[in-house]
């Protein structure tokens, strides 16, 4: 587990969970989390510690000489019209190579997110992290706001961006033709989305705690896919058996990795849900795929 100066109780994790999904309102999550103050922990420290630091999960500095990054717009003309996204790409790149779409949280285009697709242009592939609120003007700099203005969005069309963004993706210039995607949370349902409605176009996914798409949609993901969970994590984990049939019934190139006692979000290393050794074996397992998948 993660070693946080703040030992904070599962319980709030859990309410966390509830509140960053709409479960619950933040003056619900407030009330619950003052009844942890018996415990010795006021509610101002629990809950800016579950509140994402964002200076925390910088690994790879946005002006790294080893990549280039850069914004991009991108036609979506059965979402919102239009799409921009965050594109990194590794500086020395002289032949072509494979191609990721990193997909957000349920908040928009944070630090966090930019940060994983520089770390996947260090690796050598040509990332693009859309951003789902751009036609809102883009992600606010607040995760609450960030939240409220995703909920605002036509849930059809947002998926439809995605959809175009892989297509844009799949043919940048440099790409080797080859597609994955990586997304976490309501980015693991967006990988999950791709994997059965672009069978054909997506050559790996990795979905991070991120539930499956509806079964029509399901009934075709053919893989290969490879599926992230946190141990503790409860709503998503829920829905695994019936996606795992639904896997085994398309004879789905499929693998599933649990991580025991961790939480959901455990791969964002900007909140104390982040647990070190679990995100290092997670992202060093997605290399692996992509290295097998997207060469």
């Amino acid at each position: 587990m993660s070693d946080n100066t703040v030992k904070i109780p599962q319980q709030a994790f859990d309410w966390y969970d509830e509140y960053a999904h709409g479960d619950i309102d933040r003056r619900t999550f407030l009330t619950r989390i003052s009844s942890l103050a018996v415990t010795g922990l006021a509610i101002s420290t629990i809950a800016a510690s579950l509140t994402p630091n964002y200076a925390k999960a910088e690994q790879v500095s946005f002006n790294d000489p080893d990549i280039t990054a850069s914004y991009l717009e991108f036609d979506s003309p059965q979402g919102h019209g239009k799409g921009r996204g965050y594109l990194a790409v590794p500086k020395e790149l002289n032949e072509k190579t494979g191609t990721v779409l990193v997909v957000h949280e349920n908040r928009g285009l944070n630090p966090y997110i930019k940060d994983v697709a520089r770390r996947l242009a260090k690796s050598g592939y040509i990332a693009f992290a859309p951003d789902a609120l751009f036609p809102l003007g883009g992600y606010p700099g607040n995760d609450d706001e960030g939240r409220k203005m995703q909920r605002s969005l036509d849930k059809g069309k947002v998926e439809q961006d995605f959809i175009a963004a892989a297509r844009f993706l799949k043919i940048h210039a440099k790409s080797n033709g080859k597609l994955g995607i990586v997304g976490f949370c309501f980015g693991g349902y967006i990988c999950n989305m791709l994997a059965g409605t672009l069978p054909h176009l997506v050559d790996a996914a990795v979905p991070f705690y991120g539930t499956p798409a509806k079964d029509e949609i399901a009934a075709k993901v053919k893989g290969p896919i490879m599926i992230q969970f946190a141990g503790l994590d409860k709503r998503v984990n829920s829905s695994w058996p019936e996606y795992k049939k639904i896997l085994e019934s398309n004879n789905a190139n499929y693998v599933a990795h649990t991580y025991q006692g961790v939480n959901h979000g455990f791969h964002n290393d900007s909140t104390s849900r982040y647990d070190q050794e679990a995100a290092e074996l997670a992202w060093q397992r997605t290399l692996a795929f992509f290295k097998d998948f997207l060469a």
